[in-house]
């Protein structure tokens, strides 16, 4: 009996980690300041559209091996360990379907624009830059990285600058 606890406890301790890798692992690679090889951007976007699913798969798997532990169990701390196990692959499987991406960034519907020469710019900054009749706009990329993209009107014409 104490082998095949042990197994389930390891099977939740597994069904917790796997719900949690579905919610963190395109956080941590998909963020901004951050290079991403091409592989890894790959794998973390298939694991973004995936996650959701295995999250909830892994949670049920949690919560079913939890209420296994639990019937079996007479100790506190084992069932207070097992709970827990299964609400942190449950919180997990439920952050893994919000799309913090759209909590971190916030499009710039009215940017504001100073004059170039009372801009706070480090010379090494980046920026996008748009030219249109004559109009000149310049976005660092230290705040696109934020909010990724501006709309605005450039003499009239329609501009989404993204980043």
């Amino acid at each position: 009996m104490l082998v095949s606890n042990r197994r389930y406890r390891i099977a939740i301790g597994v069904f917790a980690l796997v719900a949690l890798l579905a919610f963190a692992y395109p956080l941590y690679v998909i963020r901004p300041f951050r290079a991403q090889g091409a592989r890894e951007l790959a794998v973390a976007l298939a694991v973004r559209s995936r996650g959701p699913w295995v999250a909830r798969c892994a949670a049920l798997g949690a919560l079913a091996t939890a209420l296994l532990l639990w019937r079996r169990s007479s100790q506190w701390l084992p069932k207070a360990i097992v709970a827990l196990s299964a609400a942190l692959a449950a919180g997990f499987a439920a952050l893994a379907h919000v799309n913090v991406y759209e909590l971190m960034f916030h499009r710039i519907v009215a940017p504001e624009f100073i004059a170039g020469n009372g801009a706070k710019i480090d010379s090494d900054d980046m920026v996008l830059a748009v030219h249109i009749a004559g109009e000149s706009r310049a976005y660092p990329v230290r705040m696109m990285a934020y909010h990724h993209i501006v709309n605005e009107r450039i003499d009239g014409v329609p501009v989404a600058a993204t980043y």
